[in-house]
């Protein structure tokens, strides 16, 4: 059992890092499609290099796990993102809201487990 834990532990947290440097990485390269998408959501074009920067340092409080207090503030501000992107789009009627609904999927999975696994 705990072999299979792990493994759903990695998997999880391992997609939901791929899809959160993906959007970083897009929200630095391609900042006017980023901007020009976040006014079409309803959000202000100045939050796009913050949030970058907030989803990179969240990763890197996850998966150092040096500090469970910023490794649990992590997992809830992804949360929120996660559930704004998913109003936001639902509220926008662009048909987007899939992707922030598959994205919460993995994070309270990547996050039980990490219970699970780690004890932390």
């Amino acid at each position: 059992m705990e072999k299979r834990d792990k493994i759903i532990y990695w998997i999880s947290t391992g997609l939901i890092s791929a899809m959160l440097l993906m959007s970083a990485s897009m929200y630095f390269f391609k900042y006017e499609e980023t901007s020009t998408s976040f006014e079409g959501l309803g959000y202000g074009s100045f939050i796009v290099y913050p949030l970058a920067i907030a989803k990179i340092l969240g990763l890197i409080a996850i998966w150092t796990r040096k500090s469970s207090m910023l490794k649990e503030w992590a997992y809830a501000g992804y949360f929120f993102v996660f559930t704004l992107a998913f109003l936001g789009h639902l509220n926008a009627g662009d048909g987007q809201w899939m992707m922030p609904i598959i994205a919460t999927i993995l994070l309270i999975v990547s996050y039980w487990y990490d219970k699970k696994v780690f004890g932390s």
